[in-house]
């Protein structure tokens, strides 16, 4: 054990007294995201202040996921912990231990709320899971849940596309050789798409991620925080008027390109859901190859500082789903 390392993790739950639905919601899966333990901990005080108070199921509340990179104010202690997430018979590095605490405490729950923020400028979004199916990527049932909540969280634009996006890059990451060799093993790695909400289906559940904003524009934690209350009201599981149902923008994520070099670059400063059109250069490598557009759609979390190896941007198109 790494003396470096924080020597324990922390969960907080309530029990109504009468059985209901039971909902985990996490904040800090990524340190340096912190709108939603800022926003679990505002609750957790009207909890205990007796301000709010539980009245049907079980809520389980985790402000930090990830004690040791939320310490350091960064995406990860030792790597990302919201890929690979499964739990690890041997652990290798800090987030394997980390897994190994949240997998079973997602395990025990029903749904899940886990609260992000964005690198680069943009709006608020949900991430989904797939629309019901049998498949061997990610077979699921609770489609019509999800998307139930997504319309209640406070937020107009939803996406899904994620694992099936994913497995196309993990095939990229298989032929190249970028950065350590724990890294390219995990990046490699068939489950490298799985995180929080993938796991939480992966047990039987459904789950959202709320992408809050920015991580540092001051009105993420309040929609963190709403989308908290709304779930609870949503769910039956505090006393509060049904909160509205809104029409969601749909989008569907179909590419995910990572950079290569230190040198690779933006040839602009984009923001997540600017839109790009079929053909349009957004961006270049470091040997001038100009990467182009495949499709008239948006970017999504372009991320100009990551190191090479890593996700660089996303790309996503609409979908008539919602």
């Amino acid at each position: 054990m790494n003396p470096a390392w924080p020597s324990s993790f922390s969960s907080h739950r309530y029990q109504a007294l009468t059985d209901g639905p039971r909902l985990i919601v996490t904040g800090a899966v990524h340190g340096n995201e912190v709108c939603g333990a800022i926003a679990i901990r505002r609750l957790m005080a009207e909890l205990e202040q007796g301000a709010r108070s539980l009245v049907r199921g079980m809520l389980t509340l985790v402000p930090v996921a990830n004690p040791l990179a939320y310490r350091l104010g960064q995406r990860g202690g030792e790597r990302n912990l919201n890929r690979n997430l499964a739990p690890q018979p041997s652990p290798q590095d800090y987030e394997d231990h980390v897994a190994n605490w949240l997998c079973p405490l997602l395990a025990e729950h029903e749904a899940l709320l886990d609260l992000h923020s964005f690198q680069s400028p943009g709006q608020p979004f949900v991430f989904l899971g797939p629309p019901d199916n049998a498949g061997t990527l990610e077979p699921f049932s609770h489609a019509a849940k999800e998307e139930a909540l997504a319309r209640c969280l406070g937020v107009s634009r939803a996406m899904d596309g994620w694992l099936s996006t994913y497995a196309l890059g993990v095939e990229r990451r298989q032929s190249a050789a970028l950065g350590d060799a724990r890294q390219h093993a995990l990046n490699s790695d068939v489950r490298y798409g799985v995180g929080t909400t993938e796991y939480m289906r992966s047990q039987g559940g459904w789950a959202l991620t709320l992408e809050c904003g920015q991580h540092d524009d001051p009105a993420a934690p309040e929609v963190a925080y709403r989308a908290i209350l709304n779930t609870l009201a949503h769910l039956g599981m505090i006393r509060s008027p049904a909160p509205a149902r809104q029409t969601l923008q749909g989008l569907s994520l179909y590419e995910v390109v990572d950079k290569q070099h230190d040198a690779d670059r933006f040839v602009r400063n984009w923001a997540s859901f600017d839109p790009v059109r079929r053909g349009e250069t957004i961006a270049v490598r470091a040997d001038g190859k100009a990467l182009l557009a495949p499709d008239d759609g948006c970017i999504v979390f372009p991320s100009p500082g990551v190191p090479p190896g890593q996700e660089w941007f996303y790309l996503a198109r609409p979908s008539a789903r919602w």
